[in-house]
């Protein structure tokens, strides 16, 4: 009989419990389940890494076709500029070939004539034409005599002592005139101070 009882339990232990039976074909559905779903997953990561590739493409043409529209940029401002000088440069001789024919004709009536008083005459008209040329041109004289030194303005290129305590670090003498242009300086006022 214990024999039977043994044979009966071992049929048992081989056995397995019908409770025990339902998890193991669940987990086999769920193994078959999760193998869909890898590829699944797996197509849906491709997907999402060639987004993603598609994106830093655009963003890689976008930035080269910025790049290359900013050189372009670079080299026309860069021409324009030249122009613009060029054309600055062309108009500022125009305007001053009058002044040389002056200039040339004073010399041959210089040559021609021994009166003194009509060659002054006709260096003054040539001056006058120049100071009008500057003026048109926003060129200004640097007001200097009798002014404070200013570093802004003058270069002092001496000093000289002086009795009047009213000139003392004051312009007493301009050795060469100084211009400006707009508001800025083109040419200091090279000037002797009184110490």
């Amino acid at each position: 009989m214990k024999k039977k009882h043994n044979e009966h339990k071992n049929e048992e232990e081989q056995r397995p419990a019908a409770g025990q039976e339902a998890p193991q074909e669940e987990s086999k559905e769920q193994t078959d389940q999760k193998q869909d779903e890898e590829p699944a997953a797996e197509q849906s990561s491709m997907q999402e890494m060639k987004d993603l590739q598609d994106k830093l493409a655009e963003a890689n043409d976008r930035y080269l076709r910025l790049a290359a529209e900013f050189d372009n940029y670079r080299r026309r401002s860069a021409k324009e500029r030249m122009d613009l000088i060029s054309l600055a440069n062309e108009n500022l001789v125009k305007d001053m070939l009058p002044i040389v024919d002056d200039f040339e004709r004073a010399i041959a009536a210089m040559k021609d004539s021994d009166d003194a008083a009509s060659a002054k005459e006709g260096v003054e008209l040539i001056y006058n034409k120049v100071t009008a040329f500057l003026k048109k041109n926003g060129v200004k004289e640097i007001e200097a005599v009798g002014k404070d030194f200013d570093t802004d303005f003058h270069e002092a290129v001496a000093q000289f002592p002086v009795q009047e305590e009213d000139k003392k670090n004051k312009v007493i003498d301009v050795t060469q005139k100084g211009y400006t242009m707009g508001e800025k300086v083109i040419r200091y006022a090279k000037v002797v101070t009184g110490v």
